[in-house]
């Protein structure tokens, strides 16, 4: 009923017996050769992996394997809620703004398509509309480049773009509509670098997409003009970092894939911006990757990746014990094996920081799909590391309050610890059966770090 349907199309195979299978294949944005023009296999093959499928698939999936239950008794945050509301928060994006006293907290809410940006004391400061849902931003003195993912919904358009927003002389933000570039698949996140160091700012872009995506460079060629590159081109590019591991001089791309073809892969800046690629770790299909971090837990000089599953919105709608967040350890050639894995049903994002500043790295997730029926405590947890990857699982009951769709960390309030932010998207997905009703709940929960030690990363 979910994913052999979804996978016949791909083999040209649109019907089959009285069922005819959904598929793209009428939408004009979408490649003409995206699909086979005749069946890829027999009829009889078909049937032959639909029959395979029906006989040894198990009724249900193995219960969650935890070492630990949540607890409700965390002490190293208190949760603290703005006054400010509105019902129905769409809130795709949040930012703590460390650098800016004025406004170290932005919000961006997809649904009314506005940024917020409030002060040290949780009340709204100032606000702009934008032409777009924007999902992700990247903050340089008076100006902001903003992530427009163009249409929310998965589809296979080009309306994605990247756009400028500045500060006015009176330290107001102001809309200049500046559009960088344009024509992009679902955009997600747009990084600014000197990918080939001939000293012009280009940027790296994680086009989503849906059936059709990559993750691309736009070479900025002078005079406002971009040329695009695609270092990959399949759908699902959602994460990347940009850092030079190997010290050579040239940036190199680390990014996450999920939507179908799923993995951490490494592109080698060689100059001249060419890239090898290298998959580095490689995850099933029905993961539904969601988001990855590099931080170094050994403290061996070299990253580690923390990795969270939990995408649980398309084709196979069950709780999966497999969701959740994971370390993968770096052997100093950048391969990596797994060292901790704690089970979250539906996780969304994890970001490891010594919260509690005792000297090891914590972390904190969020769920986005989580067992709300029975575990709505998975909404959020704290894994507070006990030291050699002993992590305890905490949460606190103002957290289910929200339905948590992004977080972000950062000194909010200058003293010298890390707090975290919370942002709600109250929509509720088709696969998340719940009587909170999260459109009345918080457009933001801000935890305050109050542990009696500076955090440090």
């Amino acid at each position: 009923m979910g994913v052999l349907p979804a996978m016949g199309p791909r083999l040209g195979i649109f019907h089959y017996g009285s069922e005819n299978y959904p598929s793209y294949v009428n939408d004009p944005k979408l490649d003409l050769n995206y699909y086979p023009k005749k069946p890829l296999l027999s009829f009889e093959d078909w049937q032959n992996i639909i029959d395979y499928y029906t006989s040894v698939s198990p009724d249900s999936l193995p219960k969650q394997d935890r070492k630990h239950a949540i607890q409700m008794d965390i002490t190293v945050f208190s949760a603290m809620k703005s006054e400010y509301r509105y019902t129905s928060p769409g809130v795709s994006y949040v930012k703590i703004n460390s650098g800016d006293s004025l406004h170290p907290l932005v919000i961006s809410d997809v649904l009314k398509k506005d940024i917020y940006f409030f002060n040290r004391q949780l009340k709204l400061s100032d606000s702009i509309s934008t032409r777009g849902p924007i999902v992700d931003m990247n903050f340089s003195n008076n100006e902001i480049l903003a992530c427009n993912i163009g249409i929310l919904n998965p589809n296979n358009g080009k309306s994605g773009k990247a756009e400028r927003l500045t500060l006015s002389a009176t330290e107001k933000l102001k809309n200049d509509n500046n559009v960088l570039f344009d024509s992009l698949r679902r955009p997600v996140q747009i990084t600014p670098a000197d990918l080939n160091n001939d000293g012009k700012t280009d940027y790296l872009v994680c086009e989503f997409g849906n059936l059709m995506g990559s993750l691309s460079w736009m070479e900025n060629s002078g005079n406002g003009k971009f040329k695009k590159h695609e270092l990959r081109t399949v759908p699902g590019a959602i994460k990347a970092y940009i850092n030079d591991y190997n010290h050579d001089g040239n940036p190199d791309v680390w990014a996450l894939f999920a939507q179908g073809e799923e993995g951490i892969f490494l592109f080698t800046n060689k100059g001249g911006g060419n890239f090898e690629t290298k998959e580095v770790l490689r995850f099933p299909s029905v993961y539904g990757s969601s988001y990855f971090e590099m931080d170094d837990f050994n403290k061996d000089g070299y990253p580690d990746i923390v990795y969270t599953c939990g995408d649980n919105a398309d084709f196979s709608i069950i709780l999966k014990p497999y969701h959740g967040v994971y370390v993968f350890l770096n052997d100093g050639k950048n391969n990596f094996t797994q060292k901790y894995f704690y089970p979250i049903n539906g996780c969304y994002k994890a970001i490891a920081r010594d919260f509690d500043g005792d000297g090891d790295l914590d972390i904190a997730t969020i769920s986005f799909f989580a067992d709300y029926e029975h575990q709505p405590e998975e909404g959020f947890v704290y894994l507070e590391q006990k030291g050699d990857f002993n992590f305890i699982p905490h949460s606190l009951p103002e957290a289910e309050a929200g339905h948590w769709l992004t977080m972000d960390a950062g000194d909010y309030d200058g003293d010298g610890k890390i707090d975290l932010v919370l942002g709600n998207f109250s929509v509720r997905p088709s696969a998340t059966h719940s009587e909170f009703d999260w459109k009345k709940g918080p457009v933001f929960l801000l935890l305050k770090n109050q542990s009696q030690r500076p955090a440090s990363k």
